[in-house]
């Protein structure tokens, strides 16, 4: 795909004020997901996600819009995630700010508004629910024009449960986000903005190829950690994975590595093939600092080895969670765990023992 033809994107928003809902009716639109498939919060794929109804994990997806290649990443909105959002924010030319026509602009909505302005990036402001008896749209349309100096008119009026104003605002991210701007021929430097591991296939990669190209079976290096590896599979996410034979430049999609360990390929660092090797890193990320520990140890201490092994599998995924081996007299072995926040913390241990069938011991954050 031609670069001048490609929109990368996140949409940010403070809790509960429509994202996913919105990301949901963009894929419809434009055909993505078969409407056989479709179900609400599709790409909250965690069981936690929709029982709370919220987003934990960000989500990358691709879309074909009027011969455009749309990549939405799907971020949180709650503050315990918000280094999430600033990964997005780093792989993206443009944000989709949503702000709730009832409810207005509150907390989150200024932290990452501050978020994508220190990136650097166009902002498309969103009313949504103008259908909602309580929304107010004048008086919300003036908060946003005072937070961003925008006119009037740059502000799209949707409503994403009902579709209304959906297409405006894939036309308006079309016209008003700039095209990535890497060189083609220059040496292959792609960022992770994220990663996770799979019990069946190793570390899977979401990277933003920022210059060059990496294709099947390349020679990875990561220039932070120094580890190598093999690029198994790359592809896009659409949501999906559907495998290419290449990721070229401005590009967002997956790699599947042969890496064994999460500690090979951390959130922030840049990827090189061999073929093609850069030396100097790309902007990377902050190491992000934890607000709450906590211990946590196994009921029983047979069960030690697992809880280390699950939290390793956690980490790679969530890139805010810091950890290191703990011993009590009189719990045992454990692990104490540093998070971002109690909501973190809470979700860190429903995952533990819904997905690695653990019982635990959380020691008082």
């Amino acid at each position: 795909m031609n670069q001048a033809n490609i929109r990368n994107f996140c949409i940010i928003a403070h809790i509960d004020h429509g994202k996913s809902t919105l990301a949901d009716r963009m894929l419809e639109v434009t055909g993505t997901v078969e409407k056989r498939d479709m179900k609400s919060q599709l790409l909250d794929s965690m069981d936690l996600e929709r029982e709370k109804g919220i987003t934990i994990k960000l989500a990358p997806v691709r879309m074909s819009y009027k011969d455009y290649e749309l990549n939405l990443i799907d971020t949180p909105g709650h503050v315990d995630f918000s280094y999430e959002v600033s990964r997005s924010l780093q792989a993206c030319e443009g944000a989709v700010l949503i702000v709730d026509a009832s409810q207005g602009i509150q907390a989150q909505t200024l932290a990452n508004v501050y978020l994508a302005m220190a990136s650097d990036l166009t902002i498309i402001p969103v009313l949504n629910k103008i259908d909602l008896p309580a929304a107010d749209v004048p008086k919300v349309s003036a908060e946003v024009i005072n937070l961003l100096g925008c006119k009037e008119e740059d502000i799209i009026k949707i409503s994403a449960k009902t579709g209304e104003g959906v297409s405006d605002v894939l036309d308006a991210v079309v016209e008003r986000i700039d095209a990535p701007t890497g060189k083609v021929e220059s040496k292959t430097r792609a960022l992770i903005f994220d990663s996770y591991y799979d019990d069946y296939r190793g570390v899977i990669l979401y990277v933003r190829v920022v210059d060059g190209s990496i294709k099947k079976a390349d020679t990875l290096d990561m220039l932070a950690t120094g580890a190598d590896g093999i690029a198994l599979e790359v592809g896009s996410l659409n949501p999906a994975m559907s495998p290419k034979q290449e990721l070229t430049t401005g590009e967002i999609g997956y790699i599947v590595t042969n890496l064994r360990t999460t500690r090979d390929a951390r959130v922030g660092d840049t990827v090189t093939v061999r073929r093609n090797a850069a030396t100097e890193m790309l902007p990377g990320y902050k190491l992000v600092k934890p607000f709450v520990y906590a211990g946590f140890f196994p009921v029983s201490n047979d069960d030690y080895q697992d809880l280390k092994d699950a939290v390793e599998k956690l980490s790679l995924s969530d890139s805010a969670l810091q950890f290191e081996p703990e011993n009590s007299p009189v719990l045992g072995f454990g692990v104490r765990i540093g998070f971002l926040g109690l909501l973190h913390l809470d979700i860190i241990r429903e995952r533990l023992e819904r997905e690695y069938d653990l019982d635990l011991v959380v020691t008082n954050p």
